[in-house]
């Protein structure tokens, strides 16, 4: 839903819309009303209705635009792909892939399925609450067919494995976006598949859960989860902006040039410290949270964990996975 002008700024400023975000996308409707006082100037005898007319072709010629600080996106476009619900999204078609297999997440949600149904819908938790250990292994030991085991790490720091559920981030997180997209739940110390998902997943297999999960990391998982920084930024109304700019360049740091033109409001709230200037800070946020552990949590593409590593940093590179394009097709 598109905010109010009095609303809270999408983009986590702390300002109301109206003095943040909106300026730039309704800057060029300001522009509109100058050219319409200038034509009432001219021609006096304009009737209302005429006007009317005359004020909607312009304000749409404006909205249609390209601008040059959204990467050649209009006003339009922009509002979009930052309000609009997922089932609403214009110029991208996002599709389902009949191949989920490379997908950490889909997978590692098929294991949790897969034993509750072996079960009769549920199986035990762990005295913590978390999945049990046999899962855990059994999600460990499908790291191999992901493309991220090209970048194998030591299981005491790997996102991809781990002796259990809370040294695992990549499983612990696809629990958590089962959970919260409504798949799962947690009863009595045990894990429920709900009936509804019972019977989605026996006719339509994990395939039936992409769209679901997808639409909770975009709007109802918290992007902050794993990590404690002292100042944020909610990048979640920017995912598709991002996602269309990182499948152009594959650039990291491109892509924060790309967001710090098109929303330099968001530097405004991550003050400089010891360490980082704001725009330092909001690359590290962005790397973290988006590219890694939304997109390659997802499969989408991988990172290079030991790029920080070598003498000479080089700028880093993301490898596109297939996934990506199989699901996101813009038509722009």
């Amino acid at each position: 839903m598109k905010p109010g002008r009095n609303d809270p700024c999408p983009c986590g400023s702390g300002k109301k819309y109206k003095h943040c975000c909106m300026n730039k996308v309704s800057k060029p409707h300001a522009e509109v009303f100058d050219d319409v006082e200038s034509m009432v100037a001219m021609n006096p005898d304009l009737t209302l209705d005429e006007l009317n007319v005359v004020m909607q072709h312009k304000m749409q010629a404006r909205n249609n635009r390209p601008h040059p600080d959204f990467c050649g996106l209009s006003p339009t476009q922009m509002a979009n792909w930052l309000y609009a619900p997922l089932d609403e999204l214009n110029w991208v078609t996002i599709s389902t892939p009949d191949d989920l297999s490379g997908s950490p997440v889909m997978r590692y949600l098929a294991l949790i399925l897969d034993e509750a149904m072996q079960n009769d819908g549920a199986f035990k938790a762990t005295s913590k609450g978390n999945l049990p250990a046999k899962l855990v292994k059994q999600a460990s030991d499908l790291l191999p067919e992901f493309a991220v085991s090209q970048f194998e790490r030591h299981i005491s720091i790997s996102e991809f494995a781990g002796s259990n559920e809370d040294k695992f981030n990549a499983l612990h997180y696809t629990r958590i976006l089962a959970e919260t997209a409504g798949i799962i739940y947690r009863r009595s110390g045990r894990f429920h598949v709900k009936k509804a998902a019972q019977k989605l997943y026996q006719t339509q297999g994990v395939q039936a859960f992409f769209k679901p999960m997808l639409e909770t990391v975009i709007t109802r998982y918290n992007w902050g989860y794993f990590d404690a920084f002292k100042q944020d930024v909610d990048l979640r109304a920017f995912w598709l902006f991002m996602l269309w700019r990182l499948q152009s360049h594959a650039s990291p740091d491109q892509l924060i040039d790309d967001i710090v033109t098109a929303f330099p409001d968001l530097l405004r709230q991550l003050e400089p410290d010891d360490y980082y200037l704001p725009e330092k800070r909001l690359g590290v946020l962005i790397e973290s949270r988006f590219i890694e552990r939304f997109l390659q949590f997802w499969g989408f593409v991988t990172v290079d964990p030991n790029r920080f590593a070598a003498e000479d940093r080089k700028p880093p590179k993301v490898q596109l996975q297939p996934l990506l394009a199989q699901t996101f097709q813009f038509t722009l």
